[in-house]
């Protein structure tokens, strides 16, 4: 049935800018990108965008931590994320980030029209400030005991322990995770916007379908509760936009974020100039806007979002789709397990395809959390994709290849079997478009199993060894290759690497409106392996490397001379108690002729001379500034021959060499001959 074309415009969450992307990320991204697929596949326009969250204290505070600006560190994070999303073929037609002046310019002028229309309201707040750092601390920038259940170690706004809420300024004996210090109260004048002027609005849209049902019974117990006003504002310094006419004012992370949809999408217009962004975002658009978002950001998604959309005059989302976390082999992800993995390491190991399609056969339109078991994953990819749709095009394509030239025939050996399959796409079409893909795919694999039977009843390799027959065989396997190609059609939107290698291979474009027309009179690429199988082995591999990136991560940066010159194996203290370090008086100092590096030094070991060849001679271009110091050199290291003659110890220094070096000396008082220890 033939559709009318839609313009649609889906977003994902944007990803924090101050990590990398996990497999808990890409449920969402790979969720919402097979569902673009298959509105692609319809005839659908669609605008598939998104955007790194780059604003907020903890980004500004790790880049102090690298030594860097956050510019630098956000624009570096986001090549990360984007070489991740392309790696598991996320089809996003932009990709920004709220630090562009796109959404600088939608972020104003969205908050003066919330202020022209008298929904931003100013007031003092006293807020705990960390003296030393100089800076407001937010909530999870504090850490003190649990006011209710005196349990140590707790952020600023809950208990881990007991589950309580509270103010950080009910935290017994607080302190800044940043500095250490005690923070101390101070007063400061913020902006909040007026949430609960909207509240009969978002009532109505909460239950008016843009929700699933489990979203909008949520959103009644926050009503219920009174909703309040929302500070929209933070104090210098903070790395985000500054609030017009307010000096020293910054947009709260969470203000722009969201409007960070909106900036990537006037990115895309501006970069390709053919696009409408009114016909989008007007109140009155036509057009349709999704958001594919996870649980723990809801309560921004549907209340304050709406209410800034249409306090400042713009188009609410027609919907917003939620799903739920991801755990793995049952449990939440774990650094320390191995399954904390990110989207890099995964791909190191295994492939993209693999994890979508495991993702899709646990996905539904619920939030419900669904678990990675990763035995249970290479298990359900190998029985699935390789033993039931791959396995299905390899025993077919060798016989037409040999048979047949790689002809197929002009007819089908099953047409009643065929028409089975293809009355099967209103309800797959129905169940990709409803967010049911587990169902979909159920669907699917159950078709797959009636196509290999028929293969198993058929025997094309006994038809192959009676003569007479080349006609059925060649019609048996071009039901065969025709069942492949509908299969490989209604998976396209989850398998995009495999569906590529498939259209290779069929030497067509696999598209859903050409499903009920089988390929007849058409000739096929010779059968390559189209799909690998998945070892435990590879799985395992990826969870051991999954461990060494947490480890590696735990221990702090090297920086300086540790990292240029790390330390070395340790030894037992019988070993260094081998050596006999001792102080001693630097007589004479004089350059070795023939040698542009070393130094011949004359030592007073208090009673006995020592000669002394060092390769200090760079750092000290005037040797007889050096008579007269004290030293410390190794006194029973063997004597070694040399050209210039034998040195009978070393000096100790420090530095890489060259200019760079610095000979080591001890405190007043020590005498020549006293050993080090």
């Amino acid at each position: 049935m033939t559709q009318v074309a839609k313009k649609i415009m889906v977003t994902c969450a944007l990803p924090y800018a101050n990590g990398s992307i996990h497999l808990g990320h890409m449920l969402e991204h790979i969720q919402a990108d097979i569902w673009v697929r298959y509105q692609r596949m319809r005839g659908h326009q669609v605008y598939f965008i998104c955007a790194d969250d780059a604003h907020g204290t903890p980004i500004m505070l790790k880049a102090q931590q690298l030594g860097i600006p956050p510019e630098q560190m956000i624009a570096e994070m986001s090549q990360e994320h984007q070489k991740d999303f392309a790696g598991f073929n996320i089809s996003y037609d932009n990709y920004h980030s709220t630090h562009g002046e796109e959404n600088r310019e939608l972020s104003t002028l969205i908050y003066r029209r919330l202020k022209d229309n008298g929904f931003i309201k100013n007031r003092i707040i006293s807020q705990l400030y960390d003296p030393e750092k100089g800076m407001f601390l937010p909530d999870r920038f504090v850490k003190g005991t649990c006011p209710k259940c005196k349990a140590a170690d707790q952020y600023g706004d809950n208990c881990e322990v007991c589950g309580a809420t509270y103010s950080p300024t009910e935290l017994i004996e607080p302190k800044s995770v940043v500095s250490g210090a005690t923070p101390v109260m101070r007063d400061s004048e913020h902006f909040f916007f007026d949430l609960p002027a909207f509240s009969e609005m978002l009532k109505t849209w909460t239950r008016s379908g843009a929700l699933q049902e489990q979203v909008a019974n949520k959103m009644q117990e926050w009503f219920e509760s009174g909703l309040q006003q929302w500070d929209i504002s933070r104090d210098a310094p903070y790395f985000g936009f500054e609030i017009p006419d307010a000096p020293g004012k910054y947009f709260y992370v969470w203000l722009d974020a969201p409007i960070g949809y909106m900036g990537s999408f006037k990115n895309l217009c501006d970069k390709r100039g053919n696009i409408d962004f009114d016909a989008f975002w007007k109140k009155d658009a036509t057009t349709e806007l999704y958001h594919f978002i996870g649980k723990d950001i809801v309560y921004f998604h549907s209340l304050f979002w709406p209410a800034m959309l249409e306090g400042s005059g713009f188009r609410k989302p027609d919907n917003l789709f939620v799903h739920g976390y991801v755990t793995v082999n049952g449990a939440k992800m774990s650094k320390s397990r191995g399954t904390f993995i990110k989207a890099s390491t995964w791909l190191n190991h295994l492939d993209a395809d693999s994890l979508r399609y495991y993702y899709a056969a646990k996905l539904s339109s619920r939030i419900d959390d669904i678990d990675l078991n990763l035995e249970d994953f290479a298990q359900r990819v190998n029985a699935d994709i390789v033993n039931k749709v791959v396995n299905l095009a390899s025993r077919n394509a060798g016989f037409i290849n040999k048979r047949f030239n790689g002809q197929l025939s002009d007819h089908l050996a099953d047409p009643a079997l065929y028409k089975t399959f293809t009355d099967a796409t209103q309800s797959i079409g129905d169940a990709w478009n409803a967010r049911e893909f587990s169902r979909a795919v159920r669907e699917i694999m159950a078709l797959a199993d009636q196509a290999n039977r028929y293969v198993d009843e058929q025997a094309p390799w006994v038809v192959a060894k009676q003569e007479g027959r080349d006609a059925d065989l060649q019609a048996i396997c071009t039901m065969g290759i025709n069942l492949f190609r509908v299969l490989m059609s209604w998976l396209k939107p989850v398998l995009p690497s495999l569906t590529e290698r498939a259209e290779a291979f069929l030497q067509t474009e696999l598209s859903w409106d050409s499903i009920a027309q089988p390929l007849l009179n058409h000739t096929i690429a010779p059968f390559k392996a189209l799909y690998s199988r998945i070892e435990m082995d590879r799985v395992n591999a990826m969870v051991d490397a999954s461990k060494e990136e947490a480890a590696a991560a735990a221990k702090p940066a090297l920086t300086g001379p540790l990292a240029d010159d790390p330390l070395q194996e340790t030894i037992s203290f019988d070993d260094f108690a081998k050596v006999d370090m001792r102080i001693a008086l630097i007589q004479q100092a004089e350059f070795v002729e023939g040698s542009d590096k070393l130094l011949r030094l004359q030592l007073d070991l208090g009673g006995e001379t020592r000669q002394i060849f060092s390769g200090i001679r760079a750092a000290y271009p005037d040797p007889s500034l050096l008579v007269g110091r004290l030293t410390i050199m190794v006194a029973n290291l063997a004597p070694r021959k040399m050209r210039f003659g034998v040195s009978q110890g070393m000096v100790m220094a420090a530095g890489p060499g060259g200019k760079d070096i610095f000979l080591l000396s001890p405190d007043s008082g020590a005498q020549p001959g006293m050993q080090v220890k």
